[in-house]
């Protein structure tokens, strides 16, 4: 099957980030979960799977409404990449939080999980985003690094390419 972007954006930046992940791998589907059915994941194979860190570093409110629903799908032999936004200054106790939510769930259902990226370059004090010196997806932050983001995303997708298309 071919792949898809789900994403979930509160004020447009992780809208932007799906899309430009999308132009950079070409032939893929966009959906923002707000206006979709979140069982159209059912149907692909291979997936992006992004959105921002609110709150107290939390899922953003499309994806906490999405939430059950979502953890309910069987994401088992799916390949599946993730993508996250937060702001490493004001948030530094919980910067991409969201993503390490996200992981948390999906790595506990047998997907193939890729795209692990260094957390050199950024200044944040905790992430449940963050194993061992690594952030289990994409990180962007669009406050204070955005013009890093572009680079950033050039050389994840060039990662992920081959097990994601």
């Amino acid at each position: 099957m071919a792949t898809a972007i789900f994403y979930a954006s509160s004020t447009g930046n992780s809208e932007e980030i799906a899309n430009k992940i999308a132009q950079e791998l070409g032939e893929v589907e966009v959906f923002d979960i707000s206006s979709t059915n979140i069982e159209e994941i059912n149907k692909y194979d291979k997936l992006i799977i992004g959105g921002s860190t609110w709150g107290e570093g939390e899922l953003n409110d499309d994806w906490d409404e999405a939430w059950d629903s979502f953890k309910s799908l069987d994401l088992s032999n799916k390949t599946i990449a993730l993508f996250g936004l937060g702001d490493q200054e004001s948030y530094s106790d919980e910067f991409c939080n969201a993503l390490g939510i996200m992981y948390e769930h999906i790595s506990s259902t047998n997907a193939n999980i890729i795209g692990f990226t260094s957390s050199e370059g950024y200044n944040h004090d905790d992430s449940k985003a963050e194993i061992d010196g690594k952030f289990v997806g994409l990180v962007i932050d669009e406050d204070n690094q955005d013009d890093l983001t572009d680079e950033r995303i050039k050389l994840w997708v060039e990662e992920i390419k081959s097990d994601i298309l």
